[in-house]
């Protein structure tokens, strides 16, 4: 039997999407903010997420 190939299972996988509308100019923000941090959009609006829940990650 040969060896498992691939990436390992992550243990807390992203698959739930949402899709956001955002005028020009908060999309500029966000894209200067993302270059700036070296973060992705995705984790920038996940960091926003936690701020409104109250939680720090």
């Amino acid at each position: 039997m040969s060896p498992r190939t691939g990436r390992p299972k992550a243990e807390n996988p992203k698959d739930i999407r949402y899709s956001i509308r955002l005028d020009a100019e908060t999309e500029k923000e966000l894209t200067e903010y993302c270059k700036k941090n070296n973060i992705t959009k995705g984790e920038a609006i996940r960091q926003g997420i936690y701020l409104l829940l109250g939680r720090n990650k």
